[in-house]
């Protein structure tokens, strides 16, 4: 059986850990042991933790920026279109959550973390900023209305998937009442209530 290549392997390694004890306490010596590598072979391919961390989101979760970016206006249905942000987003938020939890519990780590990531264009504000283009552009198709307030929207949508993760991991089985997809098109629903000419 041939092995992976050790980019996979660490990008592989990374996300286990980054999963199971959170962004803080995954260190690079553990990544590198957990990948059956050296900590140098790391840097060879990521210049630190973060842009590692940034690898992580892009290449291990849910695909919510690629959702985000390839939407058009005019394309499906709002409704459809929406429900589809909205279930990919509820589980990029619910696997992200673990990961970010302890970071924000440590100050210093989370300012270390902010300034890796500042020139790497990433973020957590980078989805309501492309959901809110998208919506500029339905406006503009004519397909929400005209005095929507799109950025509110936005925040709306994608801020109800991340409590919907912050909320149920705290309890035993993290389980929320409603199926992913029921939620989804619900949120989309609800929304679109407000928005739609």
């Amino acid at each position: 059986m041939d092995q992976k290549p050790a980019r996979v392997r660490i990008v592989d390694a990374a996300h286990e850990l980054m999963l199971s004890i959170g962004l803080a306490r995954t260190t690079t010596k553990e990544i590198a042991r957990a990948a059956g590598c050296s900590e140098a072979a790391l840097y060879k391919y990521f210049s630190s933790k973060e842009e590692l961390f940034v690898t992580v989101l892009a290449e291990r979760l849910p695909r919510l920026g690629n959702l985000l970016g390839e939407l058009n206006a005019g394309e499906g249905t709002v409704e459809g279109n929406l429900t589809e942000i909205s279930r990919v987003a509820a589980l990029f938020y619910e696997q992200t959550f673990p990961m970010a939890a302890s970071l924000y519990a440590e100050p210093r780590l989370k300012r270390r973390h902010e300034e890796g990531v500042g020139g790497l264009e990433a973020g957590p504000h980078l989805p309501i900023r492309q959901l809110d283009a998208y919506l500029r552009a339905e406006q503009g198709a004519g397909r929400i209305r005209a005095d929507a307030d799109t950025y509110a929207a936005a925040s709306l949508l994608l801020g109800a998937c991340a409590q919907r993760a912050f909320a149920y991991a705290a309890l035993p089985g993290g389980t929320p009442p409603q199926s992913l997809d029921d939620f989804a098109a619900s949120l989309a629903r609800t929304l679109l209530g407000g928005v739609r000419p």
